[in-house]
């Protein structure tokens, strides 16, 4: 009889690794190898990124995964690959060709349409996209053949930028708003040329304030020493660093942490003169103790903990 090895135990792992993504994995795969090599307990993603594209995933390990709903919220920057002249069923490299068409367009046409596309507008999600229906994500009826109405999203181009053209791609940067598809976009830029596109290739630079700058390939991480792998990681207030700062003295801490409101004009501790949400920490060591609002009256309320030692 085989002697079964014992089951390896999962440590706590807390901060948030800058992932630079390959093309062919989903985000959730590439999520399960990373908590592996890290041994992490717990861990998510801040929002995923197609198997084709590639660039900035941040994953958030422990406490960090407290605060992944603020990146989930946070704008995106993209490079994308526009192929004019091809139509895509998927609007990307991965789909069937439904349609092909002659590229006569010139930079100054692109820029012309470029502008439009540019501030506040509307979007209609593809088929092709895990948005649900009835509980099934819509790409499951694409793949049967069924086309549902969507509903338009709200979103904002806040930079749209061409970089390189040479006839048929086009390569532009966008900063864009949550719930952007890019892949949507490429369709539209080139529906508006005249010519139809699909998304030849997508990377993302940027998610809020967090860059490629010191990411990390899974290859690269692997071939670390295990022991090592964790200091990695970017701190957990790695995802707060739009947000001002407050640091308490030890005994407004531990009230903090339990969860009370503290009022801190009273307690002469400066605060950001606009209400709104803060990082706080613990002013004798630099420990983050979690997030809390500005409320009327320089009262900081409690927002989201971190677990920390007395």
């Amino acid at each position: 009889m085989a002697t079964q090895l014992p089951k390896k135990v999962r440590v706590p792992v807390h901060g948030v690794l800058l992932l630079d993504k390959v093309a062919g994995h989903s985000s959730n795969d590439v999520l399960i190898k990373a908590k592996r090599l890290l041994n992490a307990q717990k861990a998510g993603h801040t929002g995923t990124l197609d198997p084709f594209a590639t660039g900035l995933l941040p994953l958030c390990f422990g406490e960090a995964t407290k605060f992944s709903q603020d990146l989930l919220e946070a704008d995106k920057t993209y490079e994308a690959t526009i192929h004019l002249g091809i139509v895509t069923n998927t609007g990307d490299t991965e789909g069937e060709v439904v349609s092909r068409a002659e590229v006569a367009v010139t930079p100054e046409q692109i820029d012309a349409v470029l502008v439009r596309f540019r501030g506040a507008q509307e979007q209609i999600p593809p088929m092709h996209s895990a948005l649900k229906r009835d509980g099934k994500p819509l790409y499951e009826y694409a793949r049967a053949g069924i086309t549902l109405e969507r509903e338009a999203r709200h979103i904002t181009i806040h930079e749209l930028v061409l970089l390189d053209y040479a006839a048929p791609f086009l390569r532009v940067r966008v900063k864009c708003s949550k719930g952007t598809y890019i892949r949507v976009l490429g369709e539209d830029i080139g529906a508006a040329l005249g010519c139809g596109a699909h998304l030849n290739a997508l990377r993302r630079i940027q998610v809020g304030e967090l860059t490629l700058d010191g990411a990390w390939s899974l290859e690269a991480l692997a071939a670390i020493a295990e022991d090592q792998r964790a200091s990695m990681l970017a701190p957990v207030d790695a995802l707060l660093m739009s947000f001002p700062q407050v640091a308490l003295p030890a005994e407004l801490a531990a009230r903090f942490l339990h969860g009370q409101r503290l009022s801190l004009g009273k307690e002469q501790v400066p605060l950001p003169t606009d209400q709104g949400r803060i990082r706080v920490y613990r002013a004798d060591d630099g420990q983050l103790l979690g997030t809390g609002v500005v409320k009327e009256f320089g009262v900081l309320a409690p927002e989201r903990l971190v677990a920390t030692a007395p």
